[in-house]
């Protein structure tokens, strides 16, 4: 499996976790984190690649439209309750995924050690606000 498809999967499970399991999710990812982030001899190039697939990481088309169908029925107040919560539930995968980015941004920023701002230049949309 690709480091990509294993980072979908690991996306996929946390999300199916109850609310009540995620300090215990959270607390395994943060042991596993700091070990990752210990000197270790992953190849840059490697490393690159997987702070590339991060960053680059977006909703599948089938599920952006139904967010797109979700947020557009919210502001015209359509929703169903059930519907409430799974607009809410894409809320919270989106910015876990923007703060995951966030963090990849930084580290490639250090590890082609050039500053953040070049970074963000090369991967966000022209349009940003600074």
């Amino acid at each position: 499996m690709s480091p990509i498809h294993i980072r979908q999967r690991a996306q996929q499970l946390l999300e199916q976790l109850p609310t009540q399991s995620l300090p215990k999710a959270i607390e395994f990812l943060e042991v596993l984190a700091q070990e990752s982030s210990q000197p270790s001899e992953m190849n840059p190039q490697t490393r690159e690649t997987d702070l590339l697939a991060v960053i680059q990481r977006r909703l599948p088309p089938n599920e952006q439209a139904r967010l797109n169908d979700l947020r557009q029925r919210n502001e015209t107040g359509t929703l169903s309750e059930l519907e409430h919560q799974e607009l809410l539930k894409y809320i919270e995968r989106i910015e876990l995924q923007d703060a995951e980015r966030a963090a990849a941004l930084i580290e490639l920023a250090q590890l082609r050690q050039v500053p953040l701002e070049e970074v963000l230049d090369a991967f966000l949309p022209v349009n940003r606000v600074a």
